[in-house]
C-alpha cells in the first residue's frame, strides 16, 4: 500500500487489502504530507494512527505491535492503538483514524483526513 486510491463511498477511501498488512505489523499510506500507519494485531483487528510518536516523532509503523499497543522504535514509548494515548508514565497522544474492513479491503474515513 503506498497511496490512497479508489473511493468506495463519499467519505471512505480504499487503501488496500487486509492481506497487505502482516499480523503484528503495519503498512503506511500517504495523504499529502500526512503518513498514516495501519496496524494489524495478532487477532486481526485493524487500527490507524498517524505514523508519528508523540515523543520525538519516531515512525510507529516500524515499532513492535503487542497487546493492543505499538512500541516506538526510537525510545520505547508505548502507544495505544485504539486511543493513540501514550501508556504508563509517558504523556502525549498520536492522532487516530477510523479504519473499516469490508470484503477484505481496508477503508479510511476521508472526513478525518481534513
Amino acid at each position: 500500500m503506498s497511496a490512497v486510491s479508489v473511493a468506495m463511498s463519499q467519505n471512505l477511501v480504499d487503501v488496500g487489502a487486509t492481506d497487505d498488512v502482516p499480523q503484528r505489523g503495519a503498512r503506511c499510506v500517504k495523504k499529502g504530507d500526512l503518513t498514516i500507519a495501519i496496524f494489524r494485531t495478532q487477532d486481526d483487528q485493524f487500527f490507524a494512527l498517524e505514523d508519528k510518536c508523540p515523543h520525538k516523532h519516531g515512525p510507529l509503523s516500524q515499532g513492535i505491535v503487542h497487546d493492543g499497543c505499538v512500541t516506538c522504535p526510537l525510545h520505547n514509548w508505548v502507544i495505544s492503538l485504539s486511543s493513540g494515548q501514550a501508556q504508563g508514565a509517558d504523556e502525549g497522544e498520536t492522532r487516530t483514524f477510523t479504519v473499516e474492513v469490508r470484503d477484505g479491503r481496508l477503508l479510511l474515513d476521508l472526513e478525518e483526513l481534513r
